[in-house]
């Protein structure tokens, strides 16, 4: 039985979805309560339980074959957080733990970055077993404005023109997880997650295009005024000026070898979608 953090969100139902396909049972930890049928009816067992929050985690990790920890996005108690989550599942005797990181944490300009990075070196000092898991961008990230686009025939780029993300379809980290979950010979490794080419707001635009048949420009949204202070909004506007100056791109050969395959390309993964005119 492996238990999911934060699986009421879209990586942790991923991932949940992933390992049901494998006939793994699943543990699926939601922070609250009420109907759950994006989990249910993929046979998982749902219960509740608060991250940041003192509890009896052993109930929860009784059993555990392994853990797999996703924080939910932008949370500044994550580091610490996740230091006490592996805690709890070294004294629970859970034999596996993979941990939900990202792409580059060592960029500590972002501070989501910062704090994976720091729950990294917590992990490797907690006497698990364990794998780290390093995603990319999402390419279900633009899904929500592609409805938008298809009217109005603009995208917007809050990352600017120039520079690329190499967008990772999220099937294909639940499956990368699923497998650094269940497969052997793994332990100890850092395995990146990368989609398979590099993007920019033009090129995405160009494939965006192709798929609306229409044309499609790129707005460059440039942030305006002072960072914020609170802290989502605050990574939210460093992280996209690091996108604009640096880009966020990566290799696709760790993720090919875990795989057996290569990723699939945001092209692909546009030729799924229902886009509403």
């Amino acid at each position: 039985m492996i238990v999911v953090t934060a699986a009421g969100g879209q990586t942790g139902t991923a991932v949940v979805r992933a390992l049901r396909a494998r006939g793994e049972q699943v543990r699926a930890v939601v922070s609250r309560r009420g109907p759950r049928p994006e989990l249910t009816g993929l046979g998982a067992e749902v219960v509740v339980a608060e991250l940041t929050q003192p509890m009896p985690w052993a109930d929860i990790l009784a059993g555990a074959d392994a853990m797999y920890l996703i924080w939910p996005n932008f949370d500044p108690d994550e580091a610490e957080g996740a230091r006490a989550l592996f805690g709890e599942a070294r004294r629970s005797g859970v034999p596996r733990v993979v941990y939900h990181s990202v792409l580059r944490p060592q960029a500590r300009v972002m501070p989501h970055h910062a704090a994976k990075d720091r729950a990294e070196e917590a992990l490797d000092a907690s006497g698990l077993s364990w794998r780290v898991l390093q995603p990319c961008a999402y390419a279900q990230n633009f899904d929500d404005q592609l409805p938008q686009v298809a009217a109005t025939g603009r995208l917007r780029s809050p990352w600017g023109l120039r520079t690329a993300q190499s967008l990772v379809d999220l099937a294909d980290v639940a499956e990368a997880a699923a497998v650094l979950l269940t497969e052997d010979g793994l332990d100890g490794g850092t395995f990146e997650a990368v989609g398979p080419e590099p993007l920019t707001a033009p090129r995405l635009a160009e494939l965006i295009g192709a798929r609306l048949e229409r044309e499609v420009t790129v707005e460059d949204v440039v942030p305006r005024g002072e960072v914020p202070q609170a802290y989502a909004a605050r990574c939210r506007r460093l992280m996209f000026d690091h996108y604009r100056a640096h880009g966020f791109t990566g290799s696709p050969r760790t993720l090919t070898a875990l795989l057996g395959r290569p990723p699939r390309t945001y092209a692909a993964h546009l030729a799924e979608l229902e886009i509403p005119a």
